[in-house]
């Protein structure tokens, strides 16, 4: 219960700062800016320490899971999209990082167009 409590701090505090860091880049000429670097952040603050806790850093599997899971995951879902395409780059499975990117923002677009429309209803 302790890592699911930690994953749910670090969610809050990840959605906070992804609020706070949006609106203080804004949207100049009605282009998500804010959210685009929120997400580029996040991709690559993501890979560091997936990379670090992997590779270089031994920490506990809770604060792991709520550095990446709850901070970053509340900061931003599209790090873990990269990470998990670059995984399969490293891993020579092109075809499936492709699909996973591009299924992944055509679905994502087909699911927000979908809920503004059940929205209109």
């Amino acid at each position: 219960m302790a890592t699911v409590a930690l994953i749910a701090v670090g969610g809050a505090v990840g959605s906070t700062f992804r609020y706070l860091l949006s609106k203080w880049i804004g949207q100049p000429d009605g282009l998500p800016l804010g959210i685009f670097a929120v997400n580029l952040i996040g991709a690559l603050l993501l890979g560091l320490l997936a990379t670090l806790f992997l590779e270089r850093v031994d920490i506990s599997p809770n604060l792991r899971l709520a550095l990446t899971v709850g901070l970053l995951g509340g900061f931003t879902t599209f790090s873990t999209l990269s990470v998990d395409s670059l995984h399969l780059l490293n891993e020579g499975r092109w075809g499936w990082a492709l699909a996973n990117l591009v299924v992944s923002g055509v679905g994502g677009l087909a699911a927000a167009w979908i809920g503004q429309q059940l929205a209109r209803l």
